[in-house]
């Protein structure tokens, strides 16, 4: 047994070596955005209010900042991860999918950097303007 035909090998067509880890990495952020959406749904039914005093002071807790910012890593992380996935599996022109992946992975990490520095912004003063 191989790694596929002869042709295929020559041609660089084989397996590209990196898929499982792929399929991993959107299975771990599933279950990680399962269990912190989760942590985050009981945690605000157990707000005494959901005025914005009382939201602001729960986020300004560290040990709520935290898990929150993990939450929107995590949540932009799979999503790339799946969109990544629809890209490569429908965009068949180079030039349109390497913009598309560029798109996307700017969108991903913007996404991500707002709703951390929203987070932190709420921790480290208590105040939104």
């Amino acid at each position: 047994m191989g790694t596929g035909t002869g042709i295929g090998r020559v041609r660089g067509l084989g397996s590209a070596r990196h898929g499982a880890h792929h399929w991993l990495a959107q299975r771990y952020t599933a279950i990680g955005n399962l269990l912190l959406v989760l942590w985050l749904l009981f945690s605000l039914i157990a707000l005494p209010g959901l005025d914005y005093q009382s939201v602001v002071g729960w986020i300004a807790n560290p040990l709520v900042a935290v898990p929150l910012m993990l939450m929107i890593v995590s949540i932009f992380w799979h999503l790339r991860l799946g969109m990544q996935v629809m890209l490569e599996d429908y965009v068949h022109d180079k030039g349109l999918a390497f913009l598309s992946m560029l798109l996307l992975n700017f969108y991903a990490f913007g996404g991500a950097a707002a709703g951390v520095f929203a987070i932190a912004k709420i921790a480290f003063t208590g105040i939104v303007k």
